[in-house]
């Protein structure tokens, strides 16, 4: 008995609380939820760091392949792009467009231009990606009378920079524009002036601002339309281009100025009266060719010879 009392003192009974039980239960949970969403989040960035890089890298070629490499973006075009270009230019199936004898003058004008050239054509025609094509280096902007047609070509060609412009005048008016800006000569028709504040009949004063701040080293007068009285004719745009060559204010002192249908009525008259006779280099059935030097402010008369326009 006495035995078996100490054996029962000395047995110990251990019991586990089910308290116990649960709270290892949830560490090894939340130790494990913590380990797979520290594994997530590794396996997040990794996967966003290799896209990212993959981004870059990708945008990297891209602007490496379209940026031109130094000394190659302002190269001037090979002299055989030129001459294919004017061969398929001068052999298209279009009704309207300059004959190869009327381009190559205008194209060689062109090469020769100091980079980057500055060329402005008055009317959007058969040439208008041509003339683009061949100051690929410069700025090369057009104006013409039919807003819808600028609007169209823009959106079928975006690096076309083109504007159109409202003309006020008639092809049978051209006695009396040409009388009217002789006698404002010495005012709102002076041959140097920013056109952009002029009120001259003749004088375009709708153009985007930027076009009267830049110095144009070469324009081609190939438009408006001017097949019957009512038409606006070119009596403007002659003006205007005769108007910008003398009011440079830097660049190269002189401005080539083409006139395309020479054999017109108007072509010839204006050309004479507001280019000058004395400023006409080349003249052929259809182009005439016209280098004009910028003039001082005060100039009261557009041409130097004595039978020319001047101060009334």
């Amino acid at each position: 008995m006495n035995n078996m009392k100490n054996t029962n003192n000395n047995t110990k009974l251990i019991l586990l609380h089910p308290y116990i039980q649960k709270q290892g239960s949830s560490n090894r949970l939340w130790l494990l939820a913590f380990i797979s969403l520290f594994t997530i989040a590794f396996l997040v960035t990794l996967i966003y760091t290799r896209e990212s890089t993959s981004i870059t890298t990708a945008t990297s070629s891209i602007i490496a392949s379209t940026t031109p490499v130094s000394g190659l973006g302002s190269a001037p075009l090979p002299a055989t792009v030129i001459n294919t270009l004017l061969h398929y230019a001068a052999k298209s199936n279009e009704t309207y467009h300059m004959q190869y004898s009327d381009l190559k003058p205008v194209s060689d004008v062109l090469r020769k231009c100091s980079s980057p050239c500055n060329f402005l054509i008055f009317g959007l025609t058969q040439e208008t990606l041509l003339w683009k094509a061949l100051n690929h280096n410069g700025k090369t902007v057009f104006i013409d009378e039919n807003r819808y047609y600028a609007a169209y070509i823009e959106e079928k060609h975006p690096e076309i920079d083109a504007y159109d412009v409202q003309y006020t005048t008639k092809r049978s008016e051209m006695k009396e524009l040409i009388a009217s800006a002789k006698e404002q000569v010495g005012n709102e028709c002076k041959p140097v002036q920013n056109l952009l504040f002029s009120d001259c009949k003749l004088g375009l004063n709708d153009l985007p601002n930027h076009v009267y701040e830049v110095d144009w080293d070469v324009i081609l007068v190939d438009g408006p339309r001017g097949d019957w009285p009512d038409a606006p004719g070119r009596m403007s745009a002659i003006f205007t281009a005769g108007v910008l060559a003398r009011s440079k204010k830097g660049g190269n002192s002189k401005t080539h100025v083409f006139v395309h249908d020479f054999f017109g009525e108007v072509e010839k008259v204006c050309g004479n009266e507001f280019l000058c006779k004395e400023n006409l280099v080349e003249a052929t059935y259809t182009l005439g060719h016209y280098v004009l030097e910028k003039m001082d402010e005060s100039s009261v008369q557009y041409c130097k010879s004595s039978g020319a326009s001047s101060s009334t």
